[in-house]
């Protein structure tokens, strides 16, 4: 199985290299949105529209071949990814352009980067970190995407293809509970407070209204500098999430792998538009509608596959309300629960509850035939969740 791991890189280009990668980037989204005006728009294999524009291209836009085929390729995944989402695609921006082995070359001597462009090659320096020096050492990568992000800067995103390792063949397992009060509750009774994330957001949005409440009303003075600090602030919130993601992630799949276990999570697909349904006050929607539990599921799953963790996403109905011991219905109080089967009446915390269930749940999908949910009584959670799903 190969494993595509994407570098981002800043350029350090001259003004005369700045100047190729904007001619560059406009002429590959003008050859896209071309394509995409002119080519049948239920063709979306790149083969398919190559065959009737390529030369046509190549002519107008004056890109190289090479250029030409991944403009056919990306007005082709554009078209794919709208078809499934019942979507048209939307007009190209000349803010990237994609490159393949011919033109693009990682040079590890200098670090630099040979990139074609429309007017001739360009060699340009690279900003690297040790991070980077370690990623790229010995590296011979055959695709990158040349992108201008919202600073005005120019980054390459170099794509590193390796092999990942077969995942471990065990029946232990760790379940992992996702939650704003805590951001990750393990099986294994390990946990990440959210208070400090949801204390920072809340944070972050009243300085946000106040800069954004004088860069409108304050003096010339005040409104500039009010802009300036909010663009300096733009995207802190993000990246300061997906600090703490990273680390819980990494936190989870070494454990995982230390332990010789795979890894159970809830997949929580559409919970942003079930609970928006329901009435709530403007805080607790914005906090809501923050949560960065997809982003969790992905950081375990690529790191997961680099470290041969199999990551398995289970339904979630009824984990946090069934009793881990029996299995029956309990009686959850925020962060207490309390099993209401007088033969068991096990009492603890909701969330370790929550993650021995989906524990138990992704121990019967990873090893049919080998859990004790075989023995589910007729009156437990899971039966109703089994009902519900087959409804």
């Amino acid at each position: 199985m190969k494993q595509v791991l994407t570098l981002v890189v800043k350029l350090q280009p001259n003004p005369e290299q700045s100047q190729l990668l904007d001619d560059t980037a406009q002429a590959f989204a003008d050859a896209c949105n071309w394509i995409n005006e002119t080519v049948k728009r239920n063709l979306t294999n790149r083969n398919s529209i190559q065959a009737v524009c390529y030369q046509d291209v190549k002519e107008r836009f004056g890109l190289t071949a090479n250029h030409v085929v991944r403009a056919c390729a990306r007005v082709a995944a554009n078209r794919l990814t709208a078809k499934h989402k019942g979507r048209k695609v939307k007009q190209f921006k000349p803010t990237s352009f994609d490159c393949d082995a011919r033109t693009f070359r990682f040079i590890e001597t200098g670090y630099l980067a040979s990139i074609s462009t429309t007017g001739k090659r360009a060699k340009i320096h690279l900003r690297v970190s040790n991070y980077h020096r370690g990623k790229l050492s010995g590296q011979n990568p055959t695709s990158a995407q040349v992108c201008q992000h919202k600073d005005g800067d120019w980054y390459v995103h170099i794509q590193l293809k390796s092999d990942a390792p077969k995942p471990i063949k065990t029946d232990k397992v760790i379940g992992v509970d996702f939650g704003r009060r805590d951001i990750a509750f393990t099986s294994t009774n390990k946990s990440w407070s959210g208070k400090e994330i949801q204390e920072k957001r809340d944070k972050l949005n009243r300085v946000r209204a106040s800069l954004q409440k004088k860069a409108s009303q304050g003096t010339r003075s005040t409104r500039r500098r009010c802009r300036q600090i909010l663009k300096r602030l733009s995207g802190k919130e993000r990246r300061y999430q997906a600090w703490i993601n990273h680390n819980i992630s990494k936190a989870i799949i070494n454990e995982a792998k230390q332990s010789k276990s795979f890894v159970s999570i809830e997949d929580l697909t559409g919970i942003r538009e079930r609970t928006n349904q329901q009435p709530r006050n403007k805080t607790e929607r914005r906090r809501s509608n923050s949560w960065a539990f997809y982003q969790l599921r992905t950081f375990l799953e690529y790191k997961g596959i680099s470290e041969g963790i199999e990551v398995v996403a289970i339904n979630p109905r009824y984990t946090s309300q069934t009793c881990h011991c029996c299995l029956h219905i309990g009686l959850r109080n925020n962060k207490s629960f309390k099993c209401s089967n007088k033969t068991c009446g096990w009492i603890g915390d909701a969330d370790l509850n929550g993650a021995l269930m989906i524990a138990l749940v992704g121990q019967s999908v990873r090893l049919p035939g080998g859990s004790s949910l075989l023995a589910c009584p007729i009156d437990s959670g899971l039966q109703k969740a089994h009902a519900i799903a087959t409804a």
